[in-house]
């Protein structure tokens, strides 16, 4: 078998196979004895059906089965030889029937080849690296909710702004027959309102379901109807009072302090909110990470310059789609997927330039991290190195857990690179002003 290939441009190059009929005669010819001896053909004892039978009807196929076979293991080895990059995998150029008793068979394959290009990481441009600082309503917000958590509930007689009344929801013709816990700042309207404050614990009151609450999920969640239902209430709903409770706020003192942090570490209220805004600005960060992951992503797309075999990968795309596919629906699907395409030449550049390829001891590793997060969401110990690496190995079995943690991994690490390396602008924002200006909303 001869392989060679000829580059037409940068972008595009035409290999050519010439197999000669010694490279799958014996092959072949094995095959069509061994169906000779088990062909069952009638007017033939089984074992004496004559050969020149057997190849007028089984040798075409064989022959091709067995090129095909010749091609694929020799075309993936010259490609690999020669250091050939080529994007997608090689395509036949169509030809007119072959004559498969040839003493050698020629076939011509099309190549795209991946662009050469460099990446510019110095660039003037900058990308916005949002760094969203915790607010000191949110910071306030989450010792209120500390103080409510510790703190206890004192029975009342009376309805008050600020208690929580827990009542009983009953109307047969709304099918409503539940018990929940709300205070007066959802109820909507004076009328409501002020009925509420004359019941006494255990009383019972008519109230009308049509916007007793002011937001449509509390309605929905108060008196357990499915969203559907929600703007359909109308009706009488009888209400009766099972508890009325004020919650006494927790102090916020050392004993409070050591419940909810390592004894020792936090000592004042000033040092609680600087832990909460740390732990907010922690969860925001993520969120941060991920536009900045996307923001530097188009940055490179858009600021790296170079061409694709644009032809060859239309035509490659609807060759190998599951379902046949118009040279009209390859356009639009290579329109829709060649910023990808794009990207991952990029990301394949950096990853080899600057030698972040994936290890399998730090895949491993950060498996083990991954598991010991999850479980302490759960509040479980993590489990001793042993059955930690046991945990690890049944993962790394599984094909798409492990390709759903390398794509993390890489992720990570990329993210990494692009902090110390891209041309980054950090801009320190809050909550509110990320969402606004990073996502165009308000």
């Amino acid at each position: 078998m001869k392989i060679s290939h000829q580059e037409l441009d940068a972008l595009n190059a035409l290999l050519t196979v010439a197999v000669d009929r010694k490279d799958f005669s014996d092959k072949v010819a094995t095959i069509l004895g061994d169906y000779r001896k088990k062909a069952n053909i009638p007017g033939f004892r089984k074992g004496h059906v004559p050969m020149s039978l057997i190849k007028k009807q089984y040798e075409t196929a064989v022959i091709a089965d067995e090129v095909n076979k010749l091609l694929q293991e020799n075309l993936d080895k010259y490609l690999k030889e020669q250091a050939l990059d080529i994007l997608g995998n090689p395509l036949p150029k169509a030809q007119e029937e072959l004559d498969w008793q040839a003493e050698e068979l020629q076939f011509e394959f099309e190549l795209g080849l991946a662009p050469k290009f460099d990446i510019d990481l110095k660039s003037r441009k900058k990308v916005t690296q949002y760094i969203i600082t915790a607010e000191d309503k949110m910071i306030e917000e989450q010792v209120n909710q500390i103080q409510k958590q510790y703190g206890k509930l004192v029975a009342q007689k009376e309805i008050k702004p600020g208690y929580e009344i827990t009542a009983h929801f009953l109307s047969e013709a709304l099918e409503i027959d539940t018990t929940s816990t709300f205070t007066l700042d959802q109820i909507k309207g004076k009328k409501n309102t002020d009925a509420l404050k004359k019941a006494k614990n255990g009383e019972s009151l008519q109230l009308d379901a049509k916007d007793l609450f002011k937001a449509a999920n509390d309605s929905q969640q108060k008196l357990g109807v499915t969203s559907d239902k929600v703007a359909d209430l109308k009706g009488p709903l009888t209400v009766t009072i099972k508890e009325i409770n004020e919650r006494v706020l927790a102090t916020l003192d050392q004993a409070l302090f050591d419940k909810l942090y390592e004894p020792g570490t936090v000592t004042s209220t000033k040092q609680l909110k600087e832990k909460i805004g740390e732990n907010i600005e922690k969860q925001f960060a993520q969120q941060s990470d991920q536009k900045l992951l996307n923001d530097v992503t188009d940055f490179l797309i858009e600021n790296t310059a170079f061409d694709l075999p644009d032809t060859f990968l239309k035509k490659w795309l609807q060759n190998t789609a599951k379902e046949p596919m118009s040279a009209a629906e390859a356009e639009t699907e290579y329109e829709n997927s060649v910023k990808g395409i794009r990207y991952q030449l990029i990301e394949g550049k950096i990853v080899a330039d600057h030698n972040l390829q994936l290890q399998f001891e730090e895949l491993k590793d950060f498996a083990k991290e991954r598991i010991i997060m999850q479980m302490a969401q759960y509040g479980q110990q993590a489990p001793e190195d042993k059955q930690l690496d046991e945990i690890v190995a049944r993962v790394m079995t599984n094909q798409e857990e492990t390709r759903r943690l390398s794509e993390q991994l890489m992720s990570s690490k990329l993210l990494a690179f692009y902090k110390e390396n891209a041309p980054l602008k950090p801009k320190k924002v809050t909550f509110g002003e990320f969402v606004k200006e990073a996502y165009a909303q308000g």
